[in-house]
């Protein structure tokens, strides 16, 4: 028979158990506040395998991409009627909603970092193209004409005088893509190719959880702007008369 010390020890526990939880007591993630500090603190370091990815997909995608658009922009340097159809085409792929191209890219490619670099890689080939040939249009002419009058051949030309002299521009583009790539990272978690969107829309936390969203969102917006400023001080680097001249 069972002793009516524990049924009365019991009933304590059932009476507490019962109690309606307020939202004090409930856990941070739980309410609707803004921002939970200590929840904050205790889980940063899940974002940290989001946040290296995210860095790579956009390193990766931005050289692929530069190194593409910079091939093509020389080639129709050379060969202007090559413009309008390198324009049209890297228009194109520029005009496709990202989450459509991932989704497009699915049943070619596959789910994964792949598909997702592919996509990234396309959408800087607009900005870096037609950047670069602003760039090597911008050049003067006399310049090009006093090189040629030393002796100069086309392709010394080239890299020693056009490319150099198109290097704000250049650079400028880069910025440009490079930026635009941090923020359209962020959807590469539908082609689950991770980044930081992955615990914005993939996450246990999901949208729901405010400081889940600012923390995912903040960082993104944090390495945006350490592209951005890492970009501008090699552009000032490689372009020291800009800097005379603003001097």
């Amino acid at each position: 028979m069972t002793s009516p010390t524990v049924f009365a020890a019991v009933g304590e526990v059932g009476k507490d158990f019962f109690k309606e939880r307020t939202t004090d007591t409930l856990p941070c993630q739980s309410t609707d506040k803004l921002f939970c500090w200590d929840w904050a603190r205790e889980n940063f370091d899940r974002y940290e395998t989001p946040l290296r990815q995210h860095v790579e997909l956009v390193l990766i995608s931005v050289a692929i991409g530069f190194a593409i658009a910079f091939a093509l922009a020389l080639l129709s340097h050379r060969h202007r009627w090559l413009r309008p159809p390198f324009l049209l085409g890297t228009g194109v792929l520029y005009t496709i909603p990202s989450i459509a191209f991932f989704f497009l890219l699915l049943p070619l490619t596959g789910r994964g970092r792949d598909t997702a670099i592919i996509a990234l890689s396309a959408y800087t080939l607009q900005i870096i193209y037609r950047n670069t040939i602003i760039g090597l249009d911008n050049v003067s002419k006399s310049a090009v004409e006093a090189a040629r009058g030393i002796g100069m051949t086309d392709r010394q030309i080239l890299w020693k005088v056009e490319i150099p002299l198109a290097r704000p521009e250049i650079f400028a583009g880069l910025q440009i893509a490079t930026v635009s790539t941090v923020a359209i990272a962020t959807l590469a978690t539908f082609a689950r190719g991770g980044g930081l969107g992955e615990p914005i829309f993939g996450g246990e936390l999901g949208i729901d959880f405010k400081t889940n969203i600012i923390i995912a969102g903040g960082l993104a917006v944090l390495l945006a702007a350490a592209f951005g400023l890492l970009l501008l001080w090699l552009q000032r680097l490689v372009t020291p008369w800009r800097r005379v001249e603003t001097e």
